[in-house]
Parts: C-alpha cells; sequence; structure tokens
C-alpha cells in the first residue's frame, strides 16, 4: 500500500515488564510498517520505538504497551507504561554523547517531528503516554 494511504489504521501492542518486549515491540513494528508500505519509515521508527518502550520497561515496574497509528501521511508511535511521573526534559543530544544512559528522549526530539506526553488512566492503572509523530513526507 502507499504512503499516502488514505484510511487510518492503529495498531497496539501490550506487553509485560521484561526486556526481551522491547525487541518483539521493535520486530512487530517493523512488520506492520513493511505490510503497510511504510518500509521508508522503518528504520527511524524502530529506533524511536525502541527508545520509548525501553524506557517504559527500565523505568518502571509493571506492563507497558507500544501503539502504532497512521493517520493523514503522519505515523505516531506511543508507549504507556504505569508510572505517572513526567518524563525527564531531553538533554542535547551531542551534550550526552559520553554518557551511559539518558539520551534516549534525546533521540526522540531529535529524530522525530513532533514529542510529548500526557497522563493516562490504562486498565486500572495510573500512568503515561509518551509519544512521538513521523511524516511521511
Amino acid at each position: 500500500m502507499p504512503e499516502n494511504e488514505a484510511e487510518p489504521w492503529e495498531y497496539s501492542l501490550s506487553i509485560p515488564n521484561d526486556p526481551r518486549g522491547v525487541t518483539i515491540c521493535r520486530r512487530t513494528l517493523r512488520l506492520i510498517l513493511t505490510m503497510h508500505g511504510l518500509i521508508r519509515l522503518v528504520d527511524v521508527a524502530e529506533l524511536l520505538a525502541t527508545e520509548l518502550v525501553a524506557n517504559a520497561v527500565l523505568h518502571t515496574k509493571g506492563p507497558a504497551t507500544l501503539r502504532v497509528c497512521w493517520s493523514v501521511g503522519v505515523l505516531r508511535i506511543g508507549a504507556w507504561d504505569t508510572d505517572p511521573e513526567p518524563p525527564e526534559p531531553p538533554g542535547e543530544l551531542t551534550a550526552l554523547a559520553d554518557a551511559e544512559g539518558g539520551r534516549g528522549l534525546a533521540l526522540v526530539h531529535a529524530c522525530s517531528d513532533a514529542w510529548g506526553w500526557h497522563p493516562l488512566f490504562r486498565h486500572g492503572n495510573r500512568g503515561k503516554y509518551v509519544w512521538c509523530d513521523l511524516a511521511a513526507v
């Protein structure tokens, strides 16, 4: 299907708090985008989804959910987790070059067209949803 496909779509994948879930999300995202003809977005989308889901698994004790949505030429990738606290603002990527961690949201900020977060109550758990957008153009 072409990148300008008119019909919006959405997929969600819930994972337990297990590092293997990050790989499962990344591979599932690659399959979704390939099947929808969005192969051009796969590499950057995988990087962004990996950072978002890895943060959810690393910084919380509960489950997480990857959400992938397509609408009007924009791919939104988001991760829900059980920690209601806002994410730390991203630092400058160049300043974090030698850091052992803390680059996740800086990469998301640098590689996406937009990003943000909001509180979200899901399955009886308070938490947050961190998202980023990639334009297909």
